[in-house]
């Protein structure tokens, strides 16, 4: 057949990655392939055509922060849906942002577009009443995690695991020397990775409790170098918070390089979300928080299906990395958690080692040949 005409949407940091990923895999199956939409940096690296950067759907919270920014949102979905509708692409790909992708799919679903979505929302943690809303809208789901196309099938809902591409990304031994290199990282020295969020919402409610905490650690423990990945458009701000506590010597600040960091780390305090995800896969001892607005916080608890949070937790169906969740989340219990970590690295290194085996259990469960699984099921909807 011939190469289609793709329109894709994807929000965040981690979408564009995820997009990214799947777009290697189209080209390599139609070399002359055409995508266009709404997408990050790295999706422009493979040459596509982002009408709107993906960093204007970024939200944080589940529905006051949304409401803020809803008019904006509403409007670049309005005008994206009626590009589309006149443009009509081959397939329409959703990539994750569910709030904005499922109602824009839906939409174009019944005017004819065939719609995928790329990562299921997770249903089975919280908010199962978007099931519905996702029969609806897409005519199929590739799915991150094994045991997401037998819950979907429940509802009637087709759908493919292709695996999940960070699972192919992140080596199964992390490189610790070469990436503590590239970094001007010492080879002996304990060192925590600081992963406040990747939004900006996020580092306004985490930074103050990670720098606060980072501040306790330096003062516990002088020997263990900090280092925060930040993005450019956050960067300003956190060294200016950073500063203000006195930090600004202690903490290595480099823009974006989040992967080199996880690899050169010992232990990782990390915001809640996808990057928690990554940090399992590179082996990492971590500690998982969350802040949110208060009333985000109250709706979001009301639907929340699993005692877990955090996503190495939900996969391995166990708390095998402490979460500390919005009021927990203090500065002296995010130190408290983060240090006996660092603890356990001499005085109970069994822990670490029970922890690194079932991450890469955990990280063979998840590596499938994503793009290609991706392309061949796509290939399937688009010839039907």
């Amino acid at each position: 057949m011939t190469a289609p005409r793709v329109a894709m949407v994807a929000g965040e940091a981690s979408g564009d990655l995820l997009a990214s990923l799947l777009l290697q895999g189209l080209q390599a199956r139609w070399p002359a392939v055409a995508a266009h939409g709404i997408g990050g940096p790295r999706m422009r690296e493979r040459g596509f055509d982002a009408w709107w950067p993906s960093d204007r759907l970024a939200v944080h919270g589940y529905s006051f922060e949304v409401l803020r920014r809803l008019a904006g949102l509403v409007a670049i979905r309005r005008a994206l849906r009626s590009r589309l509708l006149r443009e009509r692409p081959d397939v329409f790909i959703g990539v994750d942002a569910p709030d904005f992708n499922l109602g824009l799919e839906a939409d174009l679903r019944a005017a004819g577009v065939k719609t995928v979505h790329f990562v299921c929302p997770s249903i089975w943690a919280w908010r199962p009443e978007r099931v519905e809303k996702i029969r609806r809208s897409a005519e199929h789901v590739l799915c991150l995690f094994p045991f997401e196309p037998a819950l979907l099938a429940q509802h009637g809902i087709a759908a493919t695991y292709v695996g999940h591409p960070l699972a192919n990304v992140i080596p199964r031994v992390p490189d610790q020397a070469a990436a503590r290199r590239a970094l001007g990282l010492s080879q002996d020295a304990p060192v925590l990775a600081l992963l406040p969020g990747s939004r900006r919402a996020e580092v306004h409610y985490l930074a103050p409790a990670f720098f606060d905490a980072a501040a306790l650690i330096h003062q516990a423990q002088h020997a263990i170098k900090m280092i925060v990945p930040a993005l450019p458009a956050l960067r300003a701000r956190i060294v200016q918070q950073l500063e203000a506590r006195g930090l600004g010597a202690v903490v290595q600040v480099v823009e974006g390089r989040s992967h080199e960091v996880l690899a050169a780390c010992d232990v990782t305090l990390i915001a809640s979300g996808t990057a928690t995800l990554e940090a399992a896969l590179f082996k990492r001892p971590m500690v998982i928080a969350y802040r949110m607005h208060p009333l985000s916080w109250r709706l979001m608890r009301r639907k929340q299906l699993q005692p877990w949070v955090g996503l190495p937790n939900i996969l391995c169906r166990d708390f095998v990395v402490p979460e500390l969740l919005q009021d927990a989340a203090t500065p002296q219990a995010l130190a408290a958690a983060t240090l006996q970590w660092f603890d356990a690295r001499t005085q109970a290194p069994d822990t670490i080692h029970a922890l690194v085996q079932r991450f890469d259990a955990l990280h063979q469960s998840l590596q499938r040949n994503t793009p290609q699984l991706a392309a061949d099921a796509i290939e399937k909807i688009l010839v039907r």
